[in-house]
């Protein structure tokens, strides 16, 4: 049986400011920000009739314009599925997705780099897309190169970059479409533990410089503590939003403090009690 968002109450925190329940109404979001990413009741089924897949059951979510939301699941839950249909690459079957006519880009877990290209030019393959004059491209290149720390980097290839560095040269692609949302699909799953934390450290940056909106996808419920302004946590398939959180955690944060490991501990056990009800 999945577990609704009825079946679950908002966490109760005692008065302590680190865990507080981000359970409100779509108004309510609105006022720290205008709505960058808005889902009212979305649906989406794949395939028809009685051999369809329900992948998610009327999702409602807003996130704000500036916003850092993280979005944990079981696999299979519809996380990915929600960045598609954000991204424009599906359509719901039904419910209203919208992003107010605002740029947006998806950055997926491998970095899915053109091996033959050098760094540079895979930057700028998404500054061509723009219609930018090569002249400026290769300007705009190197800086966005220099933004997520390359420097002198751009012109190796991506079999001369470590795993960490290739990431940095897709997070500046992403950079160059010059979107207002970043989409990001477990991108620092397959790196390890230094070189994440690391990357964590300068996508904040780059965020707040930029001031963009993010809907992250982990399975890491630290990394989710550790970059989330909310984190919105989905049942076991159909995908439905059961308790969302915010993170009241002054940055910079670290991803081995105790704050971090208390939030971690907290979205493990709802997360438990997800999959031992949907297993019954």
């Amino acid at each position: 049986m999945s577990i609704t968002q009825r079946d679950i109450a908002p966490s109760e925190t005692s008065g302590d400011s680190t865990l507080r329940d981000a359970s409100r109404s779509p108004a309510q979001v609105r006022e720290t920000g205008a709505a960058a990413v808005q889902l009212t009741e979305v649906s989406k089924a794949y395939g028809k009739g009685r051999s369809s897949l329900l992948a998610l059951d009327k999702v409602s979510l807003t996130v704000a314009k500036g916003q850092f939301v993280c979005l944990i699941g079981a696999s299979g839950c519809g996380k990915s599925t929600m960045l598609s249909l954000v991204a424009g690459l599906d359509t719901p079957t039904s419910g209203l997705v919208s992003t107010g006519g605002k740029r947006v880009t998806l950055m997926f877990q491998e970095p899915a780099l053109f091996p033959w290209l050098t760094a540079a030019r895979n930057v700028e393959l998404a500054l061509r897309a723009r219609g930018v004059a090569k002249q400026e491209r290769r300007i705009r290149a190197a800086e966005l190169l220099e933004a997520v720390h390359l420097h002198g980097f751009g012109d190796k290839r991506p079999h001369e970059l470590s795993g960490g560095m290739r990431q940095r040269v897709a997070m500046a692609r992403a950079l160059a479409q010059d979107a207002d949302v970043l989409l990001m699909d477990e991108p620092f799953g397959a790196l390890d533990a230094m070189t994440r934390d690391l990357l964590h450290e300068e996508l904040e940056r780059i965020c707040r410089e930029r001031a963009l909106t993010v809907l992250f996808v982990t399975h890491n419920v630290r990394e989710a503590a550790r970059l989330g302004d909310r984190v919105v946590v989905l049942s076991s398939r159909p995908g439905r939003v059961i308790e969302e959180i915010a993170i009241d955690i002054e940055r910079p944060r670290r991803i081995d403090s105790a704050e971090i490991a208390e939030v971690g501990a907290h979205l493990t056990d709802l997360l438990r009690k997800e999959m031992a009800s949907h297993g019954r």
